[in-house]
């Protein structure tokens, strides 16, 4: 079975597929024909795509996309894409440091994902659906340093691109390495990395 196969009956939020757009910059047509390719969006008469932010897209097609991005342009670009997720995604509003922003990656990853319409986190019951994995979070006592347990369907090296980009938001010295050990790209069921500070 297909990764987007196993996700058939999820959903993912419009406002993320502005991120492809985003990640593609300066040669953002490239990102628009392969969302336009995969059914997502609307093409306008210049080439440019339109979605509605506030619509459920099928999470299966979106992860179809990512494949494409992966195999014709690198992991890079699919980092891209991860580090302009932030911008276009909507957050809680208790992230106010680097603690908080990773923690609050996965509260934001089940609210930009559904099932039959409805979202996998509702803030107003604080109620989440595990469906899609997560994006974990365990701070080392006494270090400057967080570890983040990964099991999405996304590439890894998006994931990378979102802890890296809500990392920086609130400290310009961290960086995001992926520990050796584990990885999805070799059949693993998670990456780990490390989100580190001075």
């Amino acid at each position: 079975m297909l990764i987007h196969d196993k996700f058939a009956d999820v959903d993912v939020l419009g406002a993320n597929l502005q991120s492809i757009v985003d990640g593609f910059g300066t040669f953002s047509i490239l990102g628009n024909r392969i969302l336009l390719d995969e059914g997502l969006g609307t093409e306008g008469r210049d080439g440019s795509i339109s979605f509605e932010k506030e619509k459920w897209y099928p999470l299966g097609t979106f992860l179809r996309a990512f494949e494409r991005i992966g195999k014709e342009f690198g992991a890079y670009m699919q980092r891209q894409v991860g580090l302009s997720i932030p911008k276009n995604a909507p957050f809680p509003p208790t992230v106010v440091d680097i603690d908080s922003a990773i923690q609050a990656i996965d509260v934001a990853y089940h609210m930009n994902h559904g099932l039959h319409g409805v979202a996998l986190f509702s803030p107003a019951t604080g109620k989440k659906v595990d469906r899609i994995g997560n994006y974990g979070y365990e701070r080392q006592v006494g270090k400057k340093l967080i570890v983040s347990k990964c099991s999405t369907p996304y590439p890894c090296s998006f994931d990378e691109g979102i802890l890296t980009s809500m990392a920086l938001r609130f400290d310009r010295t961290s960086t995001v390495t992926h520990a050796p050990g584990a990885c999805r790209t070799r059949g693993a069921a998670h990456c780990v990395y490390h989100i580190a500070w001075k």
